[in-house]
């Protein structure tokens, strides 16, 4: 068997329920791997081990009694420093909320552990989510970003320091840092996890989501955290997410779907590298060849108008969540955040409430244009994670469907010469977040890009 903390959510979930493998024993080769290449990769803010290895204890008591909690019984989690966790700091990243130590956990952190998860610590974030980066390196190349803003998961998933975590993403921040550090991140369909607990960057666009190495392993970690929270409004009108580990586990070689893949006419190709464009190009071909149809589509007329109108909200938004402590305490924030800030104060009501009316627009014009398609297939960035530590790349190709509230996945689709991956993005229609997993599921059998590990 490879080494414990080499092992995927999806098999060291299996070891464990047949007993084959002990929570202490994920646990503690999980943390001899975070000596290992922590001190270089910097994805973790803090680090739970005591408490951890508490729970792995009372797990492994559990596990030999003949009790399993749920599907993630004994597995390491790492959780963005935006979720409240009971007990434990959550600074977000920032010198404001440093020392606040919340006393219940975010829902998604509290299913978790239902679900028989370790919360092994909280992971590195940009400041307050936004683009203020935070010190965590990109495992694949340490003088390159890992992206933005859930950058410790990434990290900490592409360093095999984790076997799952949490992001979270408002304009590209789970599906970026998962492209650029060869993982799989799914942004759910806005309304499906809940936000309680988590501290909010701008409310209507923000997405909790789950990172992990492999497409099921997403999927168990999704079955966890999804569905309606009484905490949460936008979640209430959420129908009951089905049990996707399941749906996943028959996705095979041979299941090929008959899907109808979309390639938007424009906008996603803008200022896209040569190496990216070869790669979706291939995985393009690679969905031809697993059944898909691949035809071309026309987005909406309005839909450049709507990227505007998303940094409007955006803006607007941040500006509201933040303007309080902004006027007490300005110096506290980075450069990035405060111009946001400034620029959401500027932003007159009418403007903002029109802006929405463009919004309204683009979901009702993209949710026709999936009738013709099944899902839509495009790059996940303009490139591989660019060099320097001083930016977290571009959202420009997520941006869209965090603005109109869409599912989105990223799936490793290649390696740059240099040796960086690339991913390919598919986003489905609302609450079929199934049909995406599914298809990202056979892509990702059939071209086992994920299988590679960073040269730590």
């Amino acid at each position: 068997m490879s080494e414990p903390w080499d092992l995927s959510l999806s098999a060291a979930a299996a070891a464990i329920a047949a007993g084959r493998l002990a929570p202490v024993e994920l646990l503690e080769s999980t943390l001899d791997r975070i000596a290992q290449v922590e001190p270089r990769v910097q994805a973790w803010a803090r680090i739970q081990i005591e408490d951890a290895r508490r729970e792995a204890e009372r797990l492994t008591r559990l596990q030999r009694s003949g009790t399993i909690l749920g599907p993630l019984h004994g597995i390491p989690i790492g959780v963005k420093d935006i979720f409240n966790t009971a007990g434990v700091e959550t600074a977000c990243g920032s010198r404001i909320m440093a020392g606040f130590v919340p006393a219940a956990d975010a829902t998604a952190v509290a299913r978790l552990r239902a679900a028989g998860a370790i919360i092994l610590g909280k992971t590195h974030t940009t400041e307050f989510a936004s683009f203020d980066p935070s010190p965590a390196r990109n495992p694949w190349a340490l003088t390159h970003t890992p992206g933005g803003s859930s950058s410790g998961s990434g990290a900490a998933l592409a360093a095999r320091m984790c076997q799952g975590a949490l992001g979270s993403q408002t304009s590209g921040s789970i599906i970026r840092p998962a492209a650029f550090c060869g993982v799989v991140g799914l942004k759910p369909t806005f309304g499906r996890v809940s936000r309680h607990g988590v501290h909010p960057l701008a409310w209507t666009l923000d997405h909790p989501g789950p990172m992990a190495r492999t497409v099921r392993d997403a999927g168990l970690l999704f079955d966890a955290i999804a569905g309606p929270d009484p905490h949460d409004p936008a979640t209430l009108s959420a129908p009951a997410p089905p049990a996707y580990a399941a749906l996943l586990a028959e996705a095979g070689a041979d299941d090929r779907p008959a899907l109808r893949v979309g390639v938007p006419d424009r906008y996603f190709t803008d200022g896209l590298d040569d190496e990216a464009q070869e790669f979706y190009q291939a995985a393009l071909r690679a969905l031809e060849a697993l059944g898909c149809e691949v035809r071309d589509i026309r987005l909406p007329d309005e839909f450049e108008t709507g990227m505007d109108a998303h940094e409007l909200i955006h803006n607007a938004e941040a500006a509201a969540v933040h303007v309080d402590t902004f006027r007490v305490r300005p110096g506290d924030y980075g450069s990035r955040l405060r111009a946001i800030i400034e620029t959401g104060l500027q932003i007159p009501a009418p403007t903002y409430v029109r802006a929405q009316q463009v919004r309204t627009i683009v979901i009702r014009r993209l949710r026709d244009l999936l009738e013709d398609v099944d899902m839509i297939a495009t790059p996940a960035a303009p490139g591989p994670a660019p060099e320097g530590l001083a930016s977290t790349g571009s959202p420009v190709f997520n941006r869209p469907f965090s603005f109109t509230g869409f599912p989105s996945l990223t799936v490793p689709c290649g390696f740059t010469g240099a040796g960086l991956p690339v991913g390919l993005q598919l986003a489905g229609r609302p609450f079929d977040e199934g049909t995406v997993l599914r298809a990202a599921a056979v892509y990702e059998d059939a071209t086992a890009w994920g299988q590679r590990q960073p040269p730590l």
